[in-house]
């Protein structure tokens, strides 16, 4: 379903509920009484503002985006840019919400199966793949692709796992939310795309993909079941 209620967020949408719209509609607009939307839940230093905070990052990747796109586009087209998406944009993406520097992973074995999910934060996984890699198809040949879909890859790994809940799988042009999800019949996330929100300069889809995936949802995540927004009243 996508997210078109009193604001018109033309780069997000939500599918499966997971975190319904309504919900983000009220993150948005920092909802009185909505728990975990104060700066220092944010862990922001001093009297930094959220708004302050935001549009500080706002700025830095503006710049890293640009650079990323003209490096991207000197590559060939078989070229899946892994290297090149991790470093140039998605580690500093993720710098920018507070995880500082990622580190790559290990794979996480479960009953006899590897899921190499490039890196991770506390209890869930950050699987981190190329620009040419489609996220939701199987990439012969790609480390953390070939076996089966990024996102096949993940949220496998949230359903038999226990330890981990939520997840983020992303190559840079879309970014996705998943939960644990038994259901095998419908995919369940929230996708930004980061492709048209940063060409398009769209800072308000950008406030909000900055508030909801920050650090802070993953560290203040306490086995409720919820990411660390509206979980606590």
């Amino acid at each position: 379903m996508q997210l078109r209620q009193r604001h018109q967020f033309t780069t997000i949408c939500t599918e499966g509920s997971i975190l319904p719209a309504d919900l983000l509609q009220r993150i948005n607009e920092r909802e009185a009484g909505l728990a975990g939307l104060k700066p220092d839940d944010y862990h922001l230093p001093g009297n930094l503002k959220l708004n302050e905070a935001i549009n500080q990052s706002w700025n830095r990747l503006l710049g890293a985006w640009t650079a990323f796109r003209s490096a991207l586009v000197k590559l060939p087209d078989t070229d899946p840019a892994t290297t090149l998406t991790r470093e140039k944009w998605l580690l500093p993406v993720f710098n920018e919400l507070g995880y500082g520097r990622l580190l790559t992973a290990r794979a996480v074995e479960l009953d006899g199966r590897s899921y190499p999910v490039s890196h991770g934060w506390q209890h869930t996984p950050l699987h981190l793949v190329g620009a040419g890699v489609d996220l939701d198809k199987r990439t012969a040949g790609v480390a953390g692709a070939a076996r089966m879909s990024p996102h096949g890859l993940v949220q496998e790994l949230l359903n038999r796992s226990e330890a981990h809940l939520w997840g983020m799988v992303s190559n840079g042009l879309r970014l996705r939310i998943l939960r644990d999800n038994v259901s095998l019949t419908r995919q369940a996330y929230v996708e930004f795309d980061l492709e048209a929100m940063m060409n398009g300069e769209l800072y308000a889809d950008f406030a909000l993909f900055w508030l909801l995936c920050h650090e802070s949802r993953v560290h203040v995540e306490n086995g409720s079941g919820e990411w660390g927004v509206g979980s606590r009243e």
